[in-house]
């Protein structure tokens, strides 16, 4: 059992050039025929960005965080959630929509969420550059702690694939999968705390909803471009973290190897 989900993994690495390269054929594509092409790329979380503080900044007049201006409090907070959602969204029909190369070839469709992962992090690159700018707009210090983003953003794609290994191979036998993953992630991007402060929750409360792995990904985001925190002062939510995204990504990851024998039959 070891040595085949060991396998699984490794064919991944083995097939890094063909998930590059579909990487990049999906990125392109998605701007096919647009006057802008890739530019659509930048403006897209440069609108999102815009909208939200325009909502909670002057029309809520939602105050500062502390010293911190909101919109980059704000930016901070989207920057991982909007991956999070954009790939698992992604890869929920990935395969599916891919059923011509599984049902015609030995094609392994494990890679298929990585690839959707990969073009993810694209934008989420992106997305990080329009928060930095908007640092440098608000006169913010600057801090080596950057450098901890790294660690949060394996922290996101070990999560991410493990959710997306599970929806995308359940979504084969049950096509209501799609639906059920958006109402989880709308009620999640409310559920955390992106747009408020979890401490104006009761302790009881915080306490629940810091059970979510997003949590600890969002406030990371936030200690490591607003706060200069090192991620091992609260060992605690670390260590729950990694415990709850291995069994994530395990599960996510065994019930793909599981299933993915009979996706040609389905598909």
């Amino acid at each position: 059992m070891l040595t085949s989900f060991l396998n699984f993994l490794n064919l991944i690495l083995e097939k890094r050039s063909l998930i590059i390269s579909m990487a990049r054929r999906e990125i392109t594509t998605q701007y096919v025929g647009s006057l802008l092409g890739f530019v659509w790329t930048f403006i897209h979380p440069m609108v999102m960005v815009c909208v939200f503080w325009f909502v909670f900044s002057v029309g809520f007049k939602s105050k500062p965080m502390g010293d911190v201006p909101f919109v980059v409090w704000l930016t901070a907070g989207m920057a991982p959630w909007f991956m999070f959602a954009d790939v698992v969204l992604g890869s929920v029909g990935m395969i599916v929509a891919n059923g011509h190369l599984i049902k015609k070839t030995l094609f392994p469709s494990q890679i298929l969420p990585v690839i959707k992962l990969i073009s993810g992090s694209v934008t989420h690159a992106i997305f990080l550059t329009v928060l930095l700018v908007l640092i440098l707009f608000q006169q913010m210090p600057i801090s080596f702690f950057y450098l901890q983003v790294f660690y949060y953003y394996i922290c996101l794609i070990v999560l991410i694939l493990g959710v997306s290994w599970a929806v995308s191979a359940l979504n084969v036998f049950i096509r209501d999968i799609g639906q059920v993953v958006g109402v989880v992630v709308q009620v999640g991007f409310w559920a955390t705390p992106i747009f408020w402060d979890i401490n104006m929750m009761p302790p009881k409360v915080q306490f629940f909803l810091k059970l979510n792995p997003m949590y600890y990904i969002v406030q990371g985001y936030r200690d490591t471009f607003i706060s200069f925190k090192p991620f091992w002062l609260n060992l605690d939510l670390t260590l729950y973290f990694w415990v709850c995204t291995i069994a994530i990504f395990l599960a996510g990851a065994s019930i793909f190897r599981k299933l993915k024998v009979q996706f040609a039959d389905t598909l």
